[in-house]
């Protein structure tokens, strides 16, 4: 059992992928891996969050994805993007899948079923009294045979396109049939019926319990109920007082069990053998797929919650050559899941490079959705490296092999750098790191230095971005920066014409041009040229 009380694998007492049972190697039986990966990979449990996480708040995201779900360790999963085109559509064929009600409910009922398992093993290696504990076992045991045999036989009715799924449905069908599953559930229904026949009786004398066997003695208690059922005109209130049905028994009970046990030797026996021969019963594969299906589960919720307020997600486009980009109707996806259950209105965007068009320069006025455009293009390039939907109506993108942000900082003094400098060393690190293949995100860098500085050193910074050919996002208040070249497309928040001072927080393809907006902030307040020289001359 793992030490993590919150790891996956912390399933009580059940021992995942011993021998015995893992994957069965028997005639009938497909070989299937996963429904994330169709090379499967090892090295997922052991990754990290990625730096840039919390720049695009996609660490927001996975936790409201992962929410009520802890036990699956979900997290690694999205901390593994992928780097293939074949490895996208891979996924998009299993959540295409998952899109028909026909498919999606056998395994959310799988899901179901297993979780219960879970809970009956878990609820087991908390008891103290091991004839209890062994019950709750036996009962996870048969929970688990009941909900594999389900699956299977639901996914032998459906028609599936993806391969995942039909890798699934193959391994299932001669996992069913297979001796190992066969005997574990015929095994199971001999033990409960013959738990079933067990009857014993208890004669209660004031302090003193007897337990006895049963040898065709009345039962009171039905004829106490029989006596009384005459008397009873119609529905009633019940004056019994509700006691606590708690899981663990009491030592009363403990010794009633105890007693049980000794007249009926052979059931107990068999069934403390049947405990100890199949602690690893959960097929290991099995046990992968409930995990793998929960990461698509997931994000499908989240995409229903944004869809069903009238925003669109879809599968994009993805290309491992052209970086020749685009998306319609495109959101942030942190925002959103935030606004949509306040009610709130998401304002979407549109972007496009083509041609030798590589680095988007965004300026405009403060808090005009600048940052929040940053973020989306990370985000939709993130998301659909995992193989998922992302936000928009139609989204072509590039396939990248690193991600990196540049957002501000607080200034740290143990480093005993000033924040420009620490800027630089930290933007040094990215360009020595990043390829012609990365998307980079540099979000108000320079913005703690002049105005010259910024000038300078920006377009230093740029020029070197340029020259790797990589797809980027670089917020700035200088504008210059957004002309700099034919690989630089100028986009800019936009503010309401009739007041300046409310944005619309659309980013719209536009020459940079800071003046104007300054110019409209100062008319408004009777601060522009003209006004001053009215208001001078009177």
């Amino acid at each position: 059992m793992s030490d993590d009380p919150s790891g996956f694998d912390s399933l009580p007492p059940v021992q995942e992928g011993s021998e015995s049972t893992r994957s069965p190697a028997e005639p009938g039986v497909r070989r299937f891996q996963s429904i994330l990966f169709e090379h499967p990979r090892s090295d997922v449990d052991g990754l990290r969050e990625p730096d840039f996480f919390g720049d695009l708040n996609l660490d927001q995201v996975l936790d409201s994805m992962t929410v009520g779900r802890e036990q699956y360790n979900l997290r690694p999963f999205f901390f593994a993007p992928l780097h293939q085109v074949a490895a996208v559509g891979y996924r998009h064929e299993v959540l295409r899948d998952l899109e028909k009600a026909d498919v999606l409910e056998p395994i959310k009922r799988f899901a179901g079923s297993m979780r219960s398992m879970r809970e009956h093993l878990a609820q087991a290696g908390k008891l103290h009294y091991q004839l209890q504990k062994q019950s709750w076992f036996v009962d996870a045991t048969e929970i688990y045979c009941q909900a594999v045999g389900s699956l299977a036989a639901d996914l032998a009715e459906r028609a599936l396109g993806s391969r995942g799924l039909r890798a699934l449905r193959d391994y299932l069908a001669g996992y069913v049939a297979s001796g190992v599953f066969t005997s574990l559930a015929a095994e199971i229904e001999e033990l409960k019926a013959a738990l079933a026949r067990v009857t014993y009786g208890v004669r209660i004398n004031g302090p003193r319990v007897t337990v006895s066997a049963y040898e065709g003695e009345t039962d009171y208690g039905a004829e106490v109920e029989e006596t009384f059922a005459r008397f009873q005109q119609g529905a009633v209130q019940s004056h019994l007082a509700r006691l606590p049905n708690y899981a663990e028994m009491d030592h009363v009970e403990a010794r009633i069990l105890d007693g049980v046990a000794q007249l009926h030797p052979d059931v107990f026996r068999a069934r403390a053998d049947f405990c100890a021969r199949h602690r690893d019963y959960l097929d290991e594969v099995i046990g992968r797929f409930d995990r793998e299906a929960q990461f698509y589960l997931a994000y499908m919720e989240m995409a229903q919650r944004l869809r069903d307020a009238g925003l669109s997600l879809c599968y994009p486009h993805v290309s491992a050559r052209s970086k020749e980009i685009a998306a319609e109707g495109t959101f942030d996806i942190a925002l959103a899941d935030m606004l949509v259950p306040q009610g709130g209105s998401v304002v979407c965007n549109d972007f496009r490079l083509a041609g030798p068009e590589r680095v988007f320069v965004v300026t405009g006025p403060n808090n005009g959705g600048k940052t929040t455009f940053a973020r989306t293009f990370g985000q939709l390039h993130y998301l659909a490296s995992l193989g998922l939907p992302v936000p928009g109506r139609q989204v072509r993108l590039f396939l990248p092999d690193q991600i990196f942000t540049h957002f501000e900082r607080e200034e740290n003094i143990e480093t005993l750098r000033g924040k420009f400098d620490d800027e630089l060393v930290r933007v040094h690190g990215i360009l020595l790191q990043a390829t012609a293949n990365s998307v980079m995100i540099m979000n108000e860098s320079f913005s703690s230095t002049s105005l010259s500085d910024a000038l300078f050193v920006g377009t230093e910074v740029m020029r070197q971005i340029l020259g790797l050919g990589c797809l980027g996002v670089y917020v700035t208040f200088v504008d210059e920066i957004a002309s700099l070249s034919e690989a630089t497309v100028s986009m800019v928040s936009q503010i309401v014409p009739d007041n300046p001072a409310e944005r619309t927080f659309k980013v719209i393809r536009k020459a940079a041009d800071g003046r104007a907006y300054a110019w409209a902030i100062a008319d408004k307040y009777g601060l522009s040229y003209q006004r001053l020289v009215e208001r001078i001359g009177s």
